[in-house]
């Protein structure tokens, strides 16, 4: 009986001794990240009116008007995410440098031209 006791002592009191500073410091959370979860949030909407529209759950009409609010959202996003690349050059979010804001800026408009093809 008496060691049960000493053991649930021994585990508070090693719980308890354990310091902040002894703790890792905890990843830096990426600038990015809350831009990417929005942007996969913006396509997954798009994605899931496309399919209420063609099961013919939503008019012309609704259907196109909330494609163009979706739409307007995702470019903000982008231009978000690329005020950021140019307030933090070479950050580590895609290629970075001059190449890259080329590439990353052709890679933009394919998508939007893809998009504008799959939606319109």
């Amino acid at each position: 009986m008496l060691l049960p006791c000493v053991i649930a002592i021994a585990v508070i009191a090693f719980i308890l001794g354990v310091r902040a500073k002894d703790l890792p410091e905890p990843q830096p959370e990426s600038p990015f990240l809350h831009l990417d979860e929005r942007k996969a949030a913006i396509y997954e909407n798009l994605r899931d009116l496309q399919f209420e529209y063609r099961v013919g759950k939503l008019s012309d009409q609704d259907y196109q008007n909330t494609k163009k609010d979706l739409q307007k959202d995702l470019a903000a996003v982008l231009a978000e995410v690329d005020a950021l690349k140019t307030a933090w050059p070479g950050h580590g979010h895609g290629l970075g440098g001059a190449g890259g804001s080329a590439c990353h800026a052709f890679s933009k408009r394919l998508f939007l031209l893809i998009l504008w093809r799959k939606f319109r």
